[in-house]
């Protein structure tokens, strides 16, 4: 691992750098946690003219500041030849846009903390010159809201211009694109900075909805009787999207709907329903049992995976004319452990699909005996917990509830345990102040990202062709065969 380590620094000029020691103090397996405890003390945003940049973390950054809690130095870093008053136009118009602008003095004090560091990040002139605008600043965040492909020369330059000593990094997914990358990437980001530095972003980690399964499993006791392969049928996990790829085609190409979400989102999720109770208070035991249920999953073949793509991708600005890209995935999901032994877990995402939805559906076995003709359903579902994520939050026991009358037949209705919550943090405002805190709970772990890449990896390089399916529907019809048996997939209500 030094080795390659050492070959890596030495293509990026670093080789005399990473030989002083500077490896060794880097990679250790964890250095004192006070150090990167304390609340930084400025923020570098690297890609400060990008998209991301403009949609999500200055809306964050002014959501910050309007709750009192941004006072640090905002230095944006960009190859752009802008100057400041370009960058704080830029970052004002980012903010209008997002619709979220309703305190001036707050977007003020926001303009005022900018600054602006224009380079090549292939140049350590560019990283000498952060120094110099960071002036007193020893505990920065640096935020890679940059392509991943950039992500190594960053790292290093910042090594070489001792700007990582006390500071944290903040890398945005997808990170890596298997498990070589992934675990290649994890060396080169540990060569400079300690593990408990690393803030790997997954914004679906910070969304209120996502917290609460965590919540709502183990601040409750009757879930866990239940909770298990004797009681629980099937674990069903739809993130759809009715739009496609909004002229980001070229990106998605190389991604992917495996890569983009599956691997990453809807793994997510599914380590949340299934781990076991975290053995102490604190977000080491969730990242612990997390790590265990990643490491419990069945790893993926062909068979377990159906991919689609809607008509009419190929003709996106930026695809391949004879793409083969998955834009929807449908798989069948395995966890070898005591608690989950012999369920399935179907997860599915894609594009262009009837709407713009998160859902999870527990269903629960039928009763063991037909007391009453209609208590088995024949069609239909058994008993089932929903977790509805987006749009509307909410969660939801369906239960059967006897008709009036004299007959013993009824219907299944919903119980609404949980409804959409006012005034939540968005998830870039949350993890961002987060790892401005150095707050590492709600972040992705090195040993966690590489066991889920470990799920996934066969059947990145061995699978079967992509199906087309239409625009607006639940994708392709291949997908029905992975439910051999109950009330096939479960769609959605777009309308509740």
């Amino acid at each position: 691992m030094l080795a390659q380590i050492l070959a890596l620094c030495a293509t990026h000029k670093a080789y005399a750098y990473y030989t002083r020691g500077s490896i060794l103090k880097g990679n250790t397996e964890m250095n004192d946690f006070q150090n990167h405890a304390v609340p930084a003390d400025a923020l570098v945003l690297f890609g400060v003219t990008g998209d991301l940049a403009y949609k999500k973390i200055f809306p964050a950054l002014y959501a910050l500041a309007r709750r009192g809690v941004l006072d640090v130095p905002v230095i944006g870093v960009a190859v752009s030849p802008w100057n400041l008053t370009q960058l704080r136009k830029h970052a004002r118009e980012a903010i209008e846009k997002s619709g979220e602008l309703d305190d001036e003095q707050a977007l003020e004090h926001l303009l005022s903390l900018l600054g602006y560091v224009s380079g090549d990040y292939n140049d350590p002139a560019t990283f000498t010159a952060l120094k110099n605008t960071l002036g007193d600043a020893c505990r920065p965040v640096h935020y890679l809201a940059i392509p991943p492909t950039l992500f190594a020369t960053v790292v290093i330059g910042l090594g070489m211009a001792g700007l990582a000593d006390q500071a944290r990094v903040i890398v945005e997914k997808p990170f890596g694109r298997d498990l070589a990358s992934a675990r290649e990437l994890n060396r080169v980001l540990r060569s400079v900075f300690a593990e408990d530095a690393i803030f790997r972003i997954d914004h679906f980690l910070g969304k209120e909805e996502i917290m609460n399964i965590l919540y709502f499993r183990f601040a409750n006791t009757f879930l866990e009787p239940i909770w298990n392969r004797n009681y629980v049928s099937s674990v069903q996990i739809t993130l759809s999207e009715a739009f496609g790829v909004q002229g980001r085609g070229a990106f998605y190409d190389s991604v992917g709907c495996l890569r983009d979400v599956v691997q990453n989102h809807l793994l997510q999720i599914v380590a949340l329903l299934a781990i076991e109770p975290p053995a102490y208070q604190g977000f080491g035991a969730v990242h612990a049992e997390k790590h265990k249920i990643f490491r419990a999953m069945r790893p993926l073949g062909p068979d377990d995976l159906v991919r689609g793509q809607y008509v009419g991708y190929r003709q996106e600005p930026g695809v391949a004319k004879n793409s083969d890209v998955e834009t929807f995935c449908a798989l069948r999901l395995f966890i070898d452990s005591w608690r989950w032994q012999g369920v399935p877990w179907y997860l599915r995402s894609g594009k262009c699909l009837a709407g713009t939805v998160a859902e999870i559906l527990v269903e629960l076995k039928p009763p063991p005996q037909r007391l009453f003709d209609d208590s088995i359903p024949l069609h239909g579902r058994a008993n089932y917990l929903r977790f509805r994520l987006s749009p509307r939050t909410a969660i939801a026991l369906a239960a059967r509830v006897k008709r009036a009358g004299k007959t013993f037949t009824g219907d299944q209705r919903e119980l609404f345990l949980l409804d959409e919550q006012p005034n939540k943090e968005a998830p870039y405002e949350r993890l961002l102040g987060d790892a401005m805190a150095g707050n590492g709970a709600l972040f992705a772990r090195e040993q966690c990202l590489e066991a889920t890449w470990a799920v996934v990896e066969p059947v990145l390089t061995e699978y079967h062709p992509t199906v087309p399916y239409t625009a607006g529907s639940w994708g392709p019809e291949a997908a029905d065969a992975l439910i051999a048996a109950g009330g096939g997939w479960h769609n959605p209500k777009l309308a509740s």
